[in-house]
């Protein structure tokens, strides 16, 4: 992923996914548009940091107080932050000195929806 790509995942005019896994096979502009999200999430740190934002009270959090919740450098979680940033799954705003972060909701219930695969009459799990 380029450092000023930004994935967004596609989204029908009438707000519904258009890219269930189950519908139909995904063409391959769309796998590899969805492998760029995937691969965002495919990091322990970045999951643990999505998780962590959205979680929080009132959906947003500081930077500030991420970065104690790792053994990692204040620049590294910033750039795990802008990974995050750039699959289209959380945003930001600059207020004084710090960044707030708030997950996107509607990515991720895209990204739900991607994966939503419906139980059908005799299979198991």
């Amino acid at each position: 992923m380029s450092k000023q790509e930004l994935v967004v995942l596609d989204q029908a005019a009438d707000g519904a996914c258009c890219g269930q896994l189950a519908a139909a096979p995904l063409d391959e502009d769309r796998a590899v548009e969805l492998a760029k999200v995937f691969k965002a999430l495919g990091d322990p740190v970045r999951l643990r940091l999505l998780s962590m934002i959205a979680s929080r009270d009132g959906g947003e959090v500081c930077v500030c107080e991420l970065t104690p919740a790792f053994e990692l450098s204040q620049p590294t979680i910033s750039h795990h932050l802008k990974l995050l940033r750039q699959a289209g799954l959380v945003d930001c705003e600059r207020r004084g000195t710090w960044v707030y972060y708030w997950v996107l909701p509607a990515a991720l219930e895209r990204l739900a929806a991607v994966l939503n695969v419906p139980r059908t009459t005799g299979v198991t799990t």
